[in-house]
């Protein structure tokens, strides 16, 4: 791997403003006396911006047993602002898990994030930017640890509650953080970033901060009401919202591809990729529209991976077979592997690659490590494996796709990088790891 090549972008912090707490917002004394221990905890309600959502928010506890239900005793409720933050306290010291969930009413409503706007089901359509009123079963629902005291309320939140409702011993924390992990692996997003501010997608050039992964977040939760304007059999958000639930709280899983009924993994990450790319064209800062470039393709890189996210690592490709590498680096079933094509970091692609990002290109290997000759359709994908030493590429992103010659890996610290790959073919071979490249962020 030769011919290392980087072209700088400011990478930028996500940010997100917090207005003063509407007129309208009510709070229950939930118990609460002068004196006690109180905990405030503070997020938003994003999936457009939600005005006037009635948000409420109770302890997790655990009984003798380790079974956690929820401290209804310890219940507060507030309204959202006009930016759709809240802030309420609860009884108590800051230790511990809250589950806040958010319900509407005739007042609450909704900004449209969807572009050109978002379809109604009497036939009408509200503009992008404007307010569009909430159906009664619109619910979403967030958890959080109460020292951070930060909950965000979106579309994926509320799936990883669903997730974690699976527990034997209930909305656990274990079972919470497992589940908003599992979510971020779905969507291809970056560890924590579900804890990330969401920006308000209609107002990003009044933004002086704005990252890619927070951007991700953000347009991937818009994305759900995107879908709604896509297919003919849902008429609003809430019915997107729980056929994903509802597939989540049976399976553990949303359908990858999808069956012509249920909704898919694979429609959210293709109407996010769609997004970004309109969302570039009414944005003027040239930053921002740099980093919408970098979503659009991370989402594009997502459809086209879609296929591994349901293996516990996400590292390996869904059914490829047995791909567990041997010492030798060849597979344990003793099967010759295919060998790896070059690997270089360059500058081919249209998107301008940020300054804390490497971007990877290969060409597809022609023979086996034996000498016999290997085909394209005999390629299942391909591996990349990378990291801050020689010793200990421990970080993995896998691609289902044969075709792929190139990726863009981003987000990385400051320091030297090293990176190298390999080849899977359709028996579940794997080859050994290429020659490794290097990058200085």
């Amino acid at each position: 791997m030769q011919g290392l090549l980087f072209i700088p972008v400011v990478a930028l912090l996500a940010g997100c403003g917090s207005g003063s707490e509407s007129e309208a917002t009510a709070q229950s004394d939930g118990g609460t006396h002068s004196g006690d221990p109180v905990v405030k905890v503070a997020g938003a309600a994003v999936k457009g911006i939600i005005k006037q959502g009635m948000v409420t928010a109770n302890r997790l506890i655990a009984d003798k047993d380790g079974n956690y239900s929820l401290d209804r005793l310890a219940a507060k409720t507030v309204r959202t602002n006009e930016d759709g933050s809240y802030e309420l306290q609860l009884r108590g010291k800051a230790d511990g898990w809250a589950l806040v969930e958010l319900s509407t009413d005739h007042h609450t409503r909704m900004v449209c994030d969807v572009l050109p706007g978002c379809d109604q089901a009497d036939g009408s359509t509200v503009v992008f930017g404007q307010s569009l009123s909430l159906d009664s079963d619109f619910s979403l629902r967030g958890a959080g640890d109460l020292i951070s005291e930060t909950v965000y309320l979106t579309p994926l939140t509320h799936l990883a509650v669903s997730l974690a409702e699976r527990n034997d011993q209930g909305l656990s924390p274990d079972a919470l953080a497992g589940a908003y992990t599992t979510v971020e692996n779905w969507f291809g997003l970056t560890a924590g970033a579900l804890h990330l501010a969401p920006p308000d997608l209609t107002r990003l050039d009044q933004l002086s901060d704005v990252s890619a992964d927070a951007l991700q977040v953000a347009i991937a939760n818009a994305a759900f009401l995107a879908l709604v304007n896509d297919n003919p059999q849902w008429t609003t958000i809430s019915q997107v919202l729980n056929d994903m639930t509802t597939q989540v709280a049976a399976t553990g899983q949303i359908q990858i591809l999808g069956d012509g009924d249920s909704l898919a993994l694979s429609d959210l990450v293709a109407a996010s990729a769609l997004q970004a790319s309109e969302l570039q064209i009414t944005v003027d800062s040239a930053t921002i529209s740099q980093q919408l470039a970098v979503v659009e393709h991370r989402n594009v890189q997502r459809f086209e991976t879609i296929a591994d996210v349901y293996d516990e690592s996400d590292t390996s490709l869904a059914d490829s077979g047995d791909t567990t590498s041997g010492t030798d680096g060849t597979s344990d079933s003793g099967g010759e592997t295919s060998t790896s094509g070059d690997t270089t970091d360059s500058g081919s692609t249209g998107t301008a690659i940020p300054a804390d990002a490497a971007l990877l290109s290969w060409t597809a290997p022609l023979t086996r490590e034996n000498g016999d000759s290997l085909s394209m359709g005999e390629i299942a994908g391909y591996e990349v494996v990378y990291g801050t030493s020689v010793d200990t590429m421990d970080q993995t992103l896998a691609i289902g796709d044969a075709s792929v010659d190139e990726l863009l890996v981003d987000q990385l610290s400051e320091g030297t990088w090293y990176f190298a790959m390999r080849t899977l073919d359709t028996d579940g071979n794997r080859s050994a790891l290429s020659e490794v490249a290097y990058k200085q962020i």
